[in-house]
């Protein structure tokens, strides 16, 4: 075998074979076949597609490139959730200490910003102290102390994954269908998850921009999750403008903090819970109300001693960028836009994510928005502000505002898309 012939094959159209799959990931995952050879199969697979049998195939390896976890030691149901990535997507902070107080676990591996997308564990990084390097052990403790842990995946789980994962994001490559299939499922195959519950965004802000690509995605992740014995739905959700009115690293933080509070924006609450609802009965879990454990106070204190048992302090000061630049209200009227795409691009050049896998994020950069598409806007009145800690940062990062908001006349009737479009499984 050799990276080139393998390379070759993918590039020319062709069906890679299983051995020739299982050589390539191991040999990638031991260092011999390099950065760059990946990276040229990576794009031949993005061009050309894969079969179901080879991304089952690629799937596995990936899961046979390192260890798997097991859980059976808590006696609980387990249950995950993983989304493919959004703009001003927090909803995983919120999301597993609440089903952790309605009575499943939740060992919930998350990853960091890709392109354009935030990333879970950037965005908790920013709480001081918190850590998301957990050895297995740690793991397990979190999980029987808080019901809940947010970490980023061992070296020993799907070590392969996690040297593409970081390649893809720099390579062009992150929208490769068979790619994200297999990248999410073997880590939560390996993770050992009883449950499982996929979050596919749609719309501009999300790599899926129509419903039948992302149909095609969701319905991949769930064969690849059931085959393996893993209770797998997925939910299609709409990514068309940002979700909440935060995206950044501890923005994202703080808003998250007020939906736990029982407050917060209409549409993270709403799907939050029916992520919650979704992995508490594909668990198998029934009694306590998502929404009865927001308002008592449950999910907070699950949250509390999440952060606290990973090293964090959750009544610390979160950072706070050193400049704030305000976008104001182009005219007067109803926002019937607010392209979900470009305020991610904004936030990345703000400093809120990276453009090569080894830059560093600012905790306190992004954006954070007054208006949703619905409200009615004066012009002149503050839409949006801008943060960041290098302010010289702030013309490029305005040049991907330009064209991504809209304002209708004052009276248009304006209709906003549903949070959930579709459910598969």
């Amino acid at each position: 075998m050799d990276a080139i012939s393998v390379i070759r094959a993918k590039r020319d159209r062709g069906e890679l074979t299983d051995p020739q799959i299982d050589w390539v990931i191991d040999a990638y995952t031991r260092g011999e076949v390099a950065d760059e050879q990946m990276s040229a199969l990576a794009m031949a697979i993005l061009l050309n597609g894969m079969t179901a049998r080879e991304i089952s195939r690629w799937t596995d390896a990936m899961i046979r490139s390192g260890e798997r976890m097991d859980f059976s030691p808590l006696g609980v149901p387990t249950a995950d959730k993983h989304s493919t990535g959004g703009v001003g997507d927090k909803i995983t902070l919120p999301l597993a200490p609440l089903v952790a107080a309605c009575g499943a676990a939740v060992p919930q591996l998350s990853g960091r910003g890709l392109g354009h997308t935030g990333g879970t564990l950037d965005k908790l990084e920013s709480i001081p102290g918190w850590r998301a390097l957990l050895s297995n052990e740690e793991m397990l403790a979190v999980l029987r102390s808080a019901g809940a842990v947010i970490c980023a995946a061992g070296d020993g789980l799907a070590p392969a994954d996690k040297k593409l994962y970081a390649l893809r994001d720099v390579t062009g490559t992150v929208e490769a269908i068979p790619l994200i299939a297999s990248s999410i499922m073997s880590k939560k195959i390996a993770e050992g998850t009883g449950a499982l519950v996929l979050d596919v965004k749609v719309g501009s802000g999300a790599f899926m921009k129509n419903l039948d690509d992302a149909r095609e995605l969701a319905r991949t992740m769930v064969g690849l999750g059931r085959s393996a014995g893993v209770a797998t739905v997925a939910l299609l959700t709409d990514m068309s403008t940002p979700l909440g009115l935060t995206a950044g690293n501890a923005l994202e933080v703080r808003e998250s903090v007020e939906v736990l509070a029982g407050g917060g924006p209409a549409d993270v609450v709403e799907l939050t819970l029916a992520l919650a609802r979704e992995m508490l009965a594909a668990a198998g879990v029934h009694g306590k109300d998502p929404a009865d454990a927001l308002r008592d106070g449950s999910a907070m204190d699950h949250w509390r001693r999440m952060i606290t048992a990973q090293g964090g302090d959750p009544d610390a000061p979160l950072p706070v960028a050193r400049e704030q630049h305000v976008v104001p209200a182009p005219a007067t009227g109803v926002l019937t836009a607010l392209d979900a795409y470009a305020v991610g691009v904004t936030a990345w050049r703000l400093g809120a994510g990276r453009a090569r896998k080894e830059d560093p994020v600012q905790a306190g950069a992004g954006v954070e928005l007054h208006a949703k598409p619905g409200d009615t806007v004066t012009a002149g009145q503050p839409l949006l502000t801008l943060h960041t800690d290098t302010p010289e940062r702030l013309p490029y990062a305005l040049e991907a505002l330009e064209g991504a908001v809209t304002v209708a006349p004052a009276g248009t009737a304006f209709t906003p898309a549903p949070i959930v479009l579709d459910r598969i499984g």
